[in-house]
């Protein structure tokens, strides 16, 4: 297909984990230059923007309404409108919708330009202490169905392994890890980057000590040595 050369460009911005100094110069110019910002919850955007003194104007695009979002997205940058797609906080597209509107829009021949940034599973693994020169990410474990059958697919992974986890589940997923994969060394990270950053680093035993002693906050980023 050819290259359109009429339309917009979507951008795939990143945006700070928490420290709002985190963003960089690039992503700035972009959110200061587009026509429009998609973005997960625009209370939580509306802040980072305010902070840097931009107004744009801001279209909810989330899990709940992306698949009806999309092609009005799409219409915008077909007439030529440029588009920053941002999460509430990190890489769109880890663990926060993108990836459904990227191809819908690589496929109508729109150019896709990504804004590195912030990552929270970066900025864990490299704290950790646990080897990260070969990792996988997991996301979040499943909740119910199918989430024996992944942890016990993780049992002889040798690669460190990331994991995103809520506070409300994060003891519980501990103890299922520590007996399902051993004692093994883990950091635990909260709140990274933001006053209260928090890095647990132990054995599986060790940081299920702490937090049982003291409830976690916070969405938690747990690393874990491979097999």
């Amino acid at each position: 297909m050819e290259n359109n050369q009429s339309a917009g460009t979507l951008y795939i911005v990143a945006t700070p984990i928490g420290n709002l100094e985190d963003i960089s110069f690039r992503a700035l110019k972009v959110l200061s230059t587009v026509d429009i910002v998609a973005c997960e919850d625009t209370r939580t955007t509306k802040i980072l923007l305010h902070h840097y003194s931009i107004e744009k104007k801001l279209i909810s695009y989330h899990s709940y309404n992306e698949v009806r979002r999309i092609p009005e997205l799409l219409q915008h940058l077909q007439r030529g409108l440029s588009i920053a797609l941002v999460s509430d906080a990190g890489t769109p597209g880890i663990s926060d919708p993108a990836m459904l509107f990227v191809r819908e829009a690589l496929d109508a021949s729109i150019p896709v330009i990504p804004i590195p940034g912030p990552s929270a599973l970066l900025a864990a693994l490299i704290v950790s202490g646990i080897p990260c020169k070969q990792f996988v990410f997991e996301g979040f474990l499943p909740k119910k169905k199918g989430r024996n059958r992944r942890i016990d697919m993780l049992k002889e992974e040798r690669r460190t392994i990331v994991l995103y986890e809520s506070p409300k589940r994060i003891v519980r997923t501990l103890q299922e890890l520590r007996r399902k994969l051993g004692n093994r060394k883990i950091a635990l990270t909260r709140e990274l980057t933001k006053k209260y950053e928090e890095v647990i680093r132990g054995t599986f035993e060790d940081v299920l000590r702490i937090i049982e002693r003291k409830p976690v906050r916070g969405e938690c980023v747990l690393v874990i040595e491979g097999s």
